[in-house]
């Protein structure tokens, strides 16, 4: 395509895919629209799009994610039979994604909804991955799509993460809709160590990793004085995806300029 770069790729034995940039749009013949444009532009934001190439390979994708393909690609969408509607209702519901996503098989070049939005591309290696709900976008079919289940229900309120969470389990490439850019996502690794996040900006982790929250002190009244409050704690081996700038974008999606934390604010993470 025209005017576009790459910004991120991944391939695997049999699928490749790339997150396109537009490098500049040069509008409708809308005034309205053109004059966002100019603005968006200024701003640096650009407009993205997730190619995905398949060479005789299957693809998962979010329903409603297909902009237009080329070549030989077949679609299905299995349900599975009375028992995998139900199953597939249930995870949607408590997932934040559609009940049913289609298998795209074949040769081709597959690309997605284009969106102002930001990516996130991720290869398993027979493993698990636990995002955040809404997340996904698309994956190889060698990727189970699931849901994982909080341990207590007291964690899933006080984190502000919900009860439930996405999972992705097997091995293969996948592609996460994220709120940040990728290089502004910090990967910590963790070897038999905690991890404690004050706010909700923990993206997904892999690994044999452990999800709570804890207090920041020992005592109530010491979490009280400390200002922290509840702490995300992740415990284990693997590695948690961080977005620390999400915070700020945040605010100033609410409250522009004038909303900003000042050193020293509060804690972002819900108490009870």
């Amino acid at each position: 395509m025209s005017q576009t770069q790459v910004l991120l790729t991944k391939q695997s034995e049999r699928t490749r895919i790339e997150v396109l940039c537009y490098e500049q749009l040069a509008g409708s013949d809308d005034i309205g629209s053109s004059e966002m444009l100019y603005f968006l532009q200024q701003s640096g934001s650009r407009l993205k799009q997730v190619k995905i190439t398949l060479q005789n390979s299957s693809v998962l994708l979010e329903s409603g994610a297909l902009h237009f393909m080329k070549g030989r690609i077949d679609v299905q969408n299995n349900a599975g039979g009375v028992g995998g509607m139900l199953k597939k209702f249930i995870s949607s519901g408590l997932t934040g994604e559609s009940m049913f996503k289609p298998v795209y098989s074949g040769s081709g070049d597959i690309y997605l909804e284009p969106s102002f939005g930001h990516y996130l591309l991720v290869e398993l290696h027979d493993e698990e991955l636990v995002a955040d709900k809404g997340m996904f976008y698309a994956c190889e079919a060698s990727v189970s799509v699931g849901v994982e289940r909080m341990k207590n229900l007291s964690s899933a309120i006080a984190g502000g993460e919900g009860l439930f969470q996405t999972k992705l389990s097997g091995s293969g490439l996948c592609v996460l809709s994220s709120p940040v850019p990728d290089h502004e996502i910090v990967k910590i690794k963790l070897n038999n160590e905690k991890l404690q996040v004050d706010g909700n900006f923990a993206l997904l982790r892999k690994g044999n990793i452990q999800y709570s929250v804890e207090k920041s002190s020992k005592s109530i009244f010491g979490s009280l004085t400390s200002g922290e409050g509840l702490l995300q704690t992740f415990t284990g081996t693997g590695e948690v995806w961080v977005a620390p700038t999400q915070s700020v974008y945040e605010q100033l999606k609410t409250h522009r300029l004038g909303g900003l934390t000042k050193a020293g604010g509060s804690s972002n993470t819900k108490t009870t």
